[in-house]
């Protein structure tokens, strides 16, 4: 059963990213104040860089350009049901490639519509390592919460080689 979180703020070139790591493994990670996670999780914060550094040093990887493949354990049980289920196969869709919301919602077996998992998208509380970014409309890339939106978002897939650099990212 976990009790604690441990908290690390990464510098990446899309703004600080923090880490949420429980005793199992990433339980939520995302932009902001390094104060949100625990709090929002109502668990006690303890300062064990032991506990994060993985990782850390993986998220660090991946913006180098070095990790195409995240080990880092993650922490499911805040999760359940069709949510859970769309997660556990979006955690799935590889790097560099992406699937519409349509797409996702039959690989996950679920019965949520298109548009629902345009909302699980939404409040996904792992970005980046359960890669909401993969996941775009079947018109364009559609929305995103995390970071600046969507520039957020074309820079991630940019980053990965699914999208092509703009003049703007020369």
């Amino acid at each position: 059963m976990m009790t604690t979180v441990a908290i690390a703020e990464v510098p990446t070139p899309v703004g600080p990213f923090v880490l949420a790591v429980t005793e199992v493994g990433l339980v939520a990670s995302g932009w902001g104040s390094r104060a949100r996670p625990a709090a929002q999780l109502g668990l006690a914060e303890v300062h064990d860089s032991d506990r994060t550094a993985f990782a850390v040093s993986e998220l660090n990887a991946y913006f180098a350009g070095e990790l195409k493949t995240f080990q880092t354990p993650v922490d499911w049980r805040l999760m359940s049901g069709s949510r859970l289920r769309v997660l556990q196969a979006l955690h799935q869709v590889p790097y560099g490639t992406a699937v519409t919301y349509g797409e996702l919602a039959r690989r996950s077996g679920s019965s949520v519509p298109a548009r629902g998992i345009g909302s699980i998208m939404g409040s996904n509380p792992i970005p980046i390592i359960v890669p909401c970014h993969r996941v775009i409309a079947g018109n364009g890339l559609g929305g995103f919460s995390g970071g600046e939106g969507v520039e957020t978002k074309r820079w991630l897939l940019t980053h990965e080689g699914y999208l092509q650099p703009t003049l703007l990212d020369l």
